[in-house]
């Protein structure tokens, strides 16, 4: 796959004379290192400024041990599970806020299962509101729902917000990571680890969140079963606290890039630019996962190449639709109606190289002779495995299509006459 490559600046030379060129050299460099150190306090400590430190700072421009457009990659199909593209995918790498990601998932499993609402009300601890780094100002004991505290940590990459519904769900932010680091297990994340629910540089002493790029995409497939996660990460801008602070996306892909959706960007000087970006073009979607990038632009650039490669290069191909009717009929036993033809319990398709479509895919029916009367609409009556190349992808339910009542006795239907 052709990657982007670093696009070199050239500075405008200025012409003074040799009497006045050490000084002008010296003169600028004492303002750069001024600006770098202002630039870094900014970072590190809770600023006034809006914009999150640990994605915006100019600072980053400078990372040592980052080379090349990126450190590792991978480009995942999520609906099969398969990796079209990588590159040094299974080293663990400093997360930054891609760490947000878990929190992520485990808010909208709760969401779904009921144990988490919406509407939940999240108050703010002493330990949120004193956060630094990307935040949205929450001030102790100030409260919100859930969905917008999910809006500021998902969107604004807030901090402060991240604490506070992660001490929400599991009573401090250390019983919360045990159960980021349980689920990474139970999701096969084997080159990852959590030590914190923001992603935040370490302190001295402690240690960096990590995960490789295989991992992290590993996570976004499972993200991507939860229409709350697409809802949250879709978001270019939205008002936060009655409309006087205004969220706005971190992944600028979602403002750039035709079908993205999500995921999540981080940032901070080890960890260089990282992004988890998902797109969806003509019923296929893709996930990109760039880590290590040494400039912003190049991280989303590079993502938006792996992705547009991809819907260039691959296809989801349909094989039938939820609801419609196989091409086999099954006979029904002691009933008015003679047979049915099953339909299709869900969509089914095969993810394939252009122009591949046609070769090898085979749809097999695992249908009885016949069933007995009465049937329920949507009960299952069979299956059907859709494999192309001789291997498997998909195995689907076959549903009845409509209530088939049992045929009436002899009795009643003489009484019925009678």
């Amino acid at each position: 796959m052709k990657a982007f490559s670093v696009s070199g600046e050239s500075l405008a030379g200025i012409i003074v004379s040799r009497k006045f060129r050490l000084i002008a050299v010296t003169v600028a460099l004492a303002a750069l290192t001024s600006s770098h150190t202002a630039l870094a306090a900014r970072r590190h400590h809770a600023a006034a400024s809006e914009t999150p430190a640990e994605e915006e700072s100019a600072a980053s421009e400078s990372k040592a041990g980052l080379q090349g457009p990126y450190t590792e990659a991978c480009v995942l199909e999520p609906v099969t599970g398969t990796v079209i593209f990588e590159a040094n995918d299974h080293t663990p790498w400093p997360t930054a806020s891609l760490a947000k990601m878990m929190l992520m998932l485990i808010v909208a499993e709760k969401i779904h299962d009921g144990s988490l609402k919406l509407t939940d009300n999240i108050t703010t601890s002493r330990k949120a509101a004193e956060m630094g780094g990307s935040q949205v100002y929450l001030k102790e004991g100030e409260t919100f729902s859930l969905d917008d505290m999910m809006k500021a940590v998902v969107v604004h990459s807030a901090n402060d917000a991240v604490v506070a519904v992660a001490e929400y769900i599991a009573g401090s932010t250390d019983a919360f990571v045990v159960t980021m680091n349980q689920k990474a297990a139970a999701l096969g994340m084997k080159d990852s680890h959590y030590y914190s629910v923001h992603g935040l540089p370490p302190a001295r002493g402690q240690s960096a969140d990590v995960a490789s790029a295989y991992d992290q995409a590993i996570l976004a497939r499972e993200m991507l079963k939860y229409p709350d996660v697409t809802r949250w990460s879709s978001i270019d801008t939205a008002p936060f606290r009655a409309g006087t602070f205004e969220l706005r996306n971190t992944n600028h892909l979602v403002r750039t890039y035709s079908g993205c959706d999500g995921l999540k960007t981080g940032f901070y000087d080890k960890a260089g630019f990282n992004v988890v970006a998902t797109a969806k073009r003509g019923g296929l979607r893709l996930v990109a996962v760039v880590l290590g990038s040494q400039h912003k632009l190049t991280n989303f650039k590079e993502a938006a190449e792996m992705l547009s490669q991809g819907f260039l290069n691959y296809e989801m191909h349909s094989v039938a639709k939820k609801g419609m009717p196989v091409a086999q009929s099954v006979a029904v036993a002691d009933a008015e109606t003679a047979s049915i033809k099953p339909v299709w319990g869900g969509d089914a398709g095969v993810f394939v190289k252009r122009g591949d479509a046609n070769n090898a895919i085979k749809v097999d029916y695992n249908l009885p002779p016949s069933i007995e009367a009465p049937v329920k609409a949507g009960q299952q009556i069979g299956t059907a495995n859709v494999t192309a190349g001789g291997k498997s992808v998909a195995t689907i339910a076959l549903l009845a299509p409509s209530d088939i009542a049992k045929k009436a006795s002899l009795t009643k239907r003489l009484l019925n006459i009678f």
